[in-house]
């Protein structure tokens, strides 16, 4: 058996509630199977039981009080420490996963019965569930992993936990046992995708099997204990139909898009942090032709390409001895050598930028990247200044001629201070007029108020032209009536709003 069977006895305090929790059988002997038990975290069989309304809840308002939460914390560490003093943890990781979790709630229902611990039949399945995600699991994110409408988890320490559910960041009662407990849960995270975090190396990035993407910045940067951050990707990914029922983008502009995607142009997507560049980045890569190779360079794998033929590259931080180091410019320069067509960058920070540029130039179009700046000017600033940064004594108008025959339309994206995305700009690049980089609006994005519950209201343009730099492009696809319609179908519609 698992050895270190003891017997309890005492009662540690109880949940207020008047049913009992009655002893169950001993467990049958382990089966052994995959040792990979660690990263199974059961969210479909915990799915099906969650209640989002009553898992997630603020600390202001948890079900009967905090003092009934801070009961029920107490009452799951008791019987978690008697349950690790009774079974032993190598042995479990040989079962298979369902297995292992019928194993401990075996012998957490017993340890129950035996402690002579009172609470509901609800309450007790909660413990249990709660118990062996921590053992088997993510601990206490299992419930806000399982939900598809939360955007971000931020962790600030062991006894505070955030969510962002439909753009507003709201503080909820999911806390962890202590910093040790914490640790422990980030550092099952980031080594399944063969990485670490502790004090030598804390701060890491990583991802979830599913591609959220992960960050862990642990003591002694994190002074208040492990800051735990977590990019949730929803199960099914966003079309760019699904944009235009959000609102982010009209329909008129969601087939420019369309059209920029199937036409090999070279865009460069900009915006602020959660903005939603990652999500415009997935919808645009859903219209590369299925016969095209891919190669796609990130920090950490989040894009999610339906293609067949897609070559994903990782970064890869230094190792203990501070070697061994894969950067963003190492993964663009060597795809140069892999026949790509199209390459994908997930986030331009560095000199990847000059060498991304230069294969845009030089027979790769339809490349893509995303950076961080707030309005499509300000993005191509950002270009030349980290290429800049990386050394080059270039003049500056060497490189903002090299940005202008690389770059074809910069896609604005902004999350606005109601919480909602938009797509803000579709910018076209023109080209040079003396030192000045020359753009032209295609469509843009113009607020008009805000209603009673504090949502802004506004409502996508076009700006009038209807033959922009990159209709030459589409002849050459096929595509340039579907672009003269929709740019046509929405001057109309102007005409019609301002008209009205």
């Amino acid at each position: 058996m698992f050895g270190k069977r003891t017997t309890f006895g005492g009662n540690t305090g109880s949940a207020p509630s008047p049913v009992p929790a009655a002893p169950r059988p001993a467990p049958e002997p382990s089966r052994p199977l995959s040792a990979s038990v660690h990263a199974n975290r059961g969210s479909e069989a915990m799915a099906s039981r969650l209640k989002p309304q009553e898992e997630v809840l603020d600390m202001t308002g948890v079900r009967d009080g905090p003092e009934r939460a801070n009961s029920y914390f107490q009452t799951k560490s008791t019987i978690f420490s008697a349950l690790i003093d009774s079974i032993d943890l190598s042995q479990l990781a040989t079962m298979d996963a369902d297995a292992a979790r019928e194993e401990i709630r075996d012998i957490v229902a017993e340890i129950i019965g035996l402690k002579s611990i009172v609470m509901s039949i609800s309450e007790q399945e909660d413990l249990l569930e709660d118990i062996c995600n921590d053992v088997l699991g993510y601990g206490p994110l299992e419930p806000l992993l399982a939900r598809d409408d939360i955007a971000d988890i931020m962790v600030n320490g062991s006894q505070k936990c955030y969510i962002e559910v439909n753009g507003r960041v709201k503080l909820t009662n999911i806390r962890f046992r202590d910093d040790s407990h914490l640790m422990n849960v980030c550092q099952r995270i980031v080594s399944q995708v063969g990485r670490r975090v502790d004090e030598s190396s804390p701060i890491c990035d990583a991802r979830l099997p599913d591609g959220s993407r992960v960050n862990v910045i642990a003591p002694p940067l994190a002074i208040d204990g492990a800051a735990l951050t977590i990019r949730k990707f929803k199960k099914d990914k966003l079309t760019l139909s699904q944009l235009v029922k959000f609102g982010s983008i009209s329909p008129e502009g969601a087939e420019v898009l369309r059209i920029l995607g199937r036409v090999r142009a070279n865009v460069l997507i900009s915006g602020g942090t959660g903005s939603g560049k990652t999500t415009l980045l997935n919808c645009l890569t859903g219209f590369i032709d299925r016969d095209e190779r891919v190669i796609t360079c990130e920090d950490s794998a989040e894009l999610q390409l339906q293609q067949p033929h897609v070559v994903r590259l990782e970064t890869r931080p230094p190792n203990l001895e501070g070697e061994g180091e894969i950067t963003m410019r190492d993964l663009v320069k060597n795809c140069l050598r892999m026949r790509p067509e199209r390459i994908i960058v997930g986030e331009v920070r560095g000199p990847e930028a000059f060498d991304l540029l230069q294969a845009m130039n030089t027979g790769h179009d339809g490349s893509m990247g995303t950076l961080h700046a707030n309005s499509p000017r300000e993005g191509l600033s950002r270009l030349e200044s980290m290429i800049t940064m990386g050394g080059y004594a270039l003049p500056s108008k060497t490189i903002r001629e090299m940005i202008v025959s690389s770059i074809d339309v910069v896609v604005q994206a902004a999350r606005l201070r109601d919480g909602s995305r938009r797509i803000t700009h579709i910018t076209e690049v023109l080209g040079m007029e003396g030192d000045v980089i020359v753009t032209q609006d295609i469509f843009l994005y113009d607020i008009k108020g805000e209603d009673a519950a504090g949502n802004l209201i506004g409502v996508h343009r076009s700006t009038g032209i209807t033959k922009p730099q990159f209709a030459e492009r589409a002849r050459y696809f096929g595509e340039e009536a579907n672009l003269v319609q929709a740019l046509e179908a929405s001057n109309t519609e102007q005409q019609e709003i301002l008209a009205g």
